[in-house]
């Protein structure tokens, strides 16, 4: 597949005095600058963040509410209960406020809606068990924004709520005690992209400023913030950042037997955002997937050691299962596409039977990459009612897509690159011809994946010491990718593909410099391109490590011949 490859024209002046002033090597003062990062607060906090650089929690609207309540709780000893997402977000969410709850003298139940039978948020059956608890106070994290029926259901059982969340707000909120989202639209706050879990953290921050409580009471819990608000792929900038930063550093050292225990059997040895994004979140995601997220929380609330590695082992299992699900569905799309020559349309929509709900979302995430086409799957049972998820790609609007074919669809819900849908089997061909329609509309098949590449760089620039200065912009995620570099006229010293052919291996070189380099899914590529071929690359750089010896690598993004 082409892509287009996008370098940054930087300001070299700009670039040379942010080297100087703050001691940094060319590579580390281009990246900062590619990424407008060039005002001197913004420098001091994007590289080295402390507890001060937090906002004030008294800033966010509604708050005040919220904590005077939540004291008011306390001190009447009332039934509370908080209503939580079943991903990462939503459990982390859970565990921090249940766990600081209990340190300052409240008991709070929870609930977590079962992925598979419930779906997500809020629903009456739920409300009617928390209200034959005898609970008077609910408090939801990471959802709630839009359950307006819901909470007025809530209410008219004697329940007041108050909403935490960080989804999008409509223009009617629920009616609740208080709704704290930095996406209202009279949000004052300066960061409107927090977590759930860094909503919460916020109203912890709050709670124990009212309380007069030191600051250690809440940002002890900084580790597991860090955790939900890395898997939850918000933008790693501003607050987010300031989270991300501070909370590895408690990761390292984690008082959490369940969070340390995770870390031990995903097998990741150095910990950083990746080890959360792939090693710590897929496994309890998984949980949540299979219809098992209470054992997700059960995991981090635990401080029993026998029942932690118990759940580990669950929680590893379940991961297992998800794995060849994910597997046993994504052969099946990709034999649909093929046989159907699916693949030859703009968008691609693909029916089965009786696949998993709970995973469904990460097989078209995968379809859409492989394909690099809007993609949705739809699973039908035996009541001819289809339920999906949909992703897409950049200037493609997916939720727009389905405004336009609403009169198709039975609902849907999401934002323009992650869908769900529920359609009618009678309405199902219909909904394809339209849907294909607008993605000609939209000229799909004529965006080009671009690649950002944040300099062009020699072979002879490289050296450990300038790979290992680019630690200092971990943590790597969402709005602060990791930097990807463009090096050209490289001649390929050997080529091979690795695992039955699905890698690419190579060994680069520039007059004396070589370097390895690794393709992943780039096995196809050995039979294109011979030993003494001259190539463009663009890559990550980094140390790979093996059998003690560490040695420099190129990562591969994309690879063309030099012209």
């Amino acid at each position: 597949m082409n892509k287009k490859w996008h370098i940054y024209e930087t300001d070299a002046d700009k670039v040379e005095k942010i080297k100087n002033k703050y001691n940094l090597n060319d590579l580390l003062a281009t990246i900062l600058v590619n990424r407008n990062i060039i005002k001197e607060e913004e420098i001091k906090v994007f590289l080295h963040p402390t507890r001060n650089n937090f906002y004030n929690p008294f800033l966010i609207t509604d708050m005040e509410i919220a904590v005077k309540r939540i004291i008011d709780a306390i001190k009447n000893k009332e039934k509370v209960t908080i209503y939580g997402d079943y991903d990462v977000d939503g459990i982390t969410s859970i565990t921090v406020l249940k766990s600081f709850l209990k340190d300052i003298g409240l008991e709070a139940d929870d609930y977590i809606p079962n992925r598979l039978d419930e779906g997500y948020g809020l629903n009456k059956e739920a409300i009617n068990k928390i209200s034959q608890h005898g609970c008077n106070l609910m408090i939801t994290v990471d959802c709630g924004i839009s359950a307006i029926d819901e909470i007025n259901y809530a209410s008219s059982l004697g329940i007041e709520t108050i909403v935490t969340d960080h989804h999008e707000a409509g223009n009617d909120l629920p009616k609740a005690i208080a709704v704290i989202d930095n996406k209202r639209k009279d949000s004052q706050y300066p960061f409107r992209e927090l977590a759930g879990v860094g909503v919460v953290f916020k109203l912890i921050q709050a709670l124990g400023i009212k309380l007069g409580l030191k600051e250690e009471a809440y940002l002890k819990y900084l580790d597991i913030v860090c955790v939900g608000t890395i898997s939850d792929i918000v933008p790693l900038i501003d607050e987010n950042r300031v989270i991300a930063k501070l909370g590895l550093m408690l990761v390292k050292q984690t008082n959490n037997i369940g969070l340390k225990s995770i870390i031990n059997s995903s097998g990741y040895t150095q910990i950083d955002s990746n080890t959360i994004s792939f090693g710590v979140a897929p496994r309890i995601n998984a949980c949540g997937r299979m219809g098992k997220a209470q054992e997700a929380l059960e995991l981090f609330l635990s401080s029993d050691i026998n029942k932690v590695n118990e759940l580990t082992k669950k929680m590893n299992k379940h991961n297992l299962e998800r794995q060849e699900t994910e597997k046993t569905i994504f052969e099946s799309v990709v034999k649909t596409i093929e046989e159907e020559k699916l693949n030859e349309k703009q968008a691609l929509i693909v029916v089965g039977e009786n696949w998993h709900h709970g995973v469904i979302g990460i097989v078209s995430s995968k379809i859409t990459d492989m394909y690099f086409k809007p993609s949705i799957l739809l699973s039908f049972e035996k009541d001819d009612i289809g339920k999906g998820s949909g992703r897409s790609i950049p200037g493609f609007d997916l939720h727009e897509a389905l405004m336009e074919c609403s009169d198709t669809v039975e609902k849907f819900g999401g934002h323009s690159m992650a869908v769900g849908v529920t359609i009618k089997k009678d309405k199902l061909e219909e909904f394809r011809q339209k849907f294909e329609k607008i993605a000609i509309k939209n000229k799909v098949n004529e965006i080009i994946p671009i690649i950002n590449i944040d300099a062009k760089i020699n072979l002879s620039d490289i050296n450990k010491e300038i790979v290992e200065s680019l630690k200092q912009l971990e943590p790597f995620g969402e709005a602060n990718k990791m930097p990807i570099f463009a090096l050209k006229n490289l001649k390929i010293d050997s080529i091979r593909s690795l695992s039955e052919g699905k890698h690419l291996k190579l060994t680069l070189k520039d007059n004396n410099y070589m370097i390895n380099a690794i393709g992943f899914n780039l096995g196809y590529l050995s039979e294109e391109y011979k030993i003494d071929d001259k190539v463009d690359v663009a890559g990550v750089l980094e140390i790979n490590t093996f059998n003690g010896v560490d040695n420099l690598q190129i990562n591969i993004k994309d690879i063309m011949k030099s012209i």
